[in-house]
């Protein structure tokens, strides 16, 4: 081969195993990865990559699997600072006595820039590289992923009621606007709606956040049928499930994603087949509040997309993506009273491709595909309790946690190199946060 057929790459990354997620259910072995900026060129053999490419720089990982970056399609970041804060308890005793009190003494600017950077930290030691965040504030969550390198999609809340954000649906709404008009077409940074709840946004502010989201093409991400009081409540006061209101308001659609979703009929699959609306799943918060089960094997049998997201650290207590997809995974087994349900390459699925489809940018994240972006991580499989590594893929889900994960590269940047974050300041975090707990834990005693 002459040198004029050599390719030039930036980074090339060998692994003993990738798992590419497009094709479905493939495991590949001995490949390389090869990235130039922030895409992925291509991925070959190492044989072929000695042949016909040359590297600036060379990622040699022989005990390691490489996949594309987690896809995290829901939670509160800053809320990782109230992890623990008020365990065991019901949602609305959970919400009503403790987390929504705690939000009204502590959350501001700089809880909000803590949180999430505590938050940004937690995901992306175990492999997260994009996330999905509704919270207060979001300008701030929306600049603290930009400044790190993380890809997020930013919510931002609409209910009906004040909060430390804003007086209503009206300042809501309009600050949400210039969210949208700040960072709409960046490239890590995806705006979006976030009403938070049917039983808090009435039908004016919905139908103003569905003109919006009409005008600017921002998704909308909210809490759907997590309970089966939320369910029932709504039966009771108008006659209709929450999902027929939506369905009958025009909110569902393909930009539509929701969250939760345990409760679950035949005229509710409808509403989502019809629409093409998403469902994202969260498994152990939903156990942990005693919400309900997601009936994903079914919802993914009659051609629903579902992704994973983990909720915020107060509900979980953790934002450990491979964790969830364990979780998911025995649970779809149960709710379908069958062990082949949701396999693992579906699991991984779900957090990659499937979280891609949720945010409308499947031809450009959740595979390792030439030409989409170089959003990567690494999972050391050399640890003995993932040995002997038989079928990778089920290792990922049923053996792994998180704080395997080695490396990770956003946009072909290096964010996590030999489990070390590149781009945030531990030390300093840890030292802020002490202070904010500190401070939670006075209050609470007090």
């Amino acid at each position: 081969m002459t040198a004029d057929t050599i390719v030039a790459v930036d980074t090339r990354i060998n692994a003993r195993w990738l798992i590419p997620i497009e094709p479905a259910g493939t495991v590949l072995d001995h490949q390389a990865l090869l990235i130039q900026a922030d895409r992925i060129v291509a991925v070959v053999s190492q044989q072929e990559a000695d042949k016909a490419y040359r590297a600036r720089e060379t990622v040699n990982l022989s005990t390691h699997v490489l996949m594309p970056g987690l896809i995290n399609m829901h939670g509160h970041a800053a809320m990782s600072l109230f992890r623990g804060l008020a365990d065991d308890l019901p949602l609305m005793t959970w919400l009503n006595d403790h987390i929504w009190p705690a939000e009204g003494r502590f959350v501001d600017a700089r809880f909000i820039t803590d949180g999430t950077q505590l938050a940004m930290a937690e995901m992306l030691r175990t492999g997260t590289t994009c996330f999905s965040d509704m919270y207060f504030f979001p300008e701030v969550v929306a600049q603290a992923a930009h400044d790190t390198g993380m890809r997020a999609q930013v919510c931002f809340p609409l209910m009906d009621m004040p909060t430390m954000w804003g007086s209503g649906p009206d300042e809501y709404l309009a600050k949400g606007r210039e969210l949208i008009a700040q960072w709409q077409g960046d490239p890590r940074i995806m705006p979006a709606i976030g009403p938070h709840a049917p039983y808090t946004v009435s039908d004016g502010p919905l139908e103003k956040a569905i003109a919006l989201a009409a005008e600017t093409d921002a998704r909308i991400q909210l809490h759907l049928h997590e309970t089966a009081f939320e369910v029932a409540d709504a039966l009771e006061r108008s006659g209709q499930r929450p999902l027929t209101r939506l369905a009958e308001l025009g909110l569902l659609g393909p930009g539509t994603q929701c969250v939760h979703m345990t409760q679950i009929d035949d005229e509710d699959i409808r509403h989502l087949q019809e629409t093409g609306a998403h469902v994202i799943h969260c498994p152990e918060s939903n156990l942990k509040l005693a919400s309900g089960l997601c009936p994903v094997e079914r919802l993914l049998r009659e051609g629903i997309n579902v992704a994973i997201g983990t909720d915020g650290a107060a509900s979980n207590n953790n934002l450990d993506l491979f964790g969830e997809l364990g979780t998911a995974a025995m649970i779809a087994k149960v709710v379908a009273s069958d062990a082949s349900a949701l396999s693992a390459h579906t699991a991984l699925a779900m957090a990659t491709i499937d979280g891609a489809r949720a945010l409308g940018r499947d031809h450009e994240l959740g595979s390792l595909v030439a030409g989409k972006l170089a959003d990567v991580i690494a999972i050391d499989m050399s640890d003995p309790f993932i040995q002997p590594v038989y079928d990778p893929a089920s290792h990922l889900v049923y053996s792994n946690h998180g704080r395997q994960v080695s490396h990770s590269w956003i946009a072909g940047v290096p964010q996590l190199q030999e489990g070390r974050l590149t781009r945030i300041d531990v030390a300093d975090l840890m030292l802020r946060v002490a202070d904010w707990a500190d401070r939670i834990r006075a209050s609470e005693s007090g």
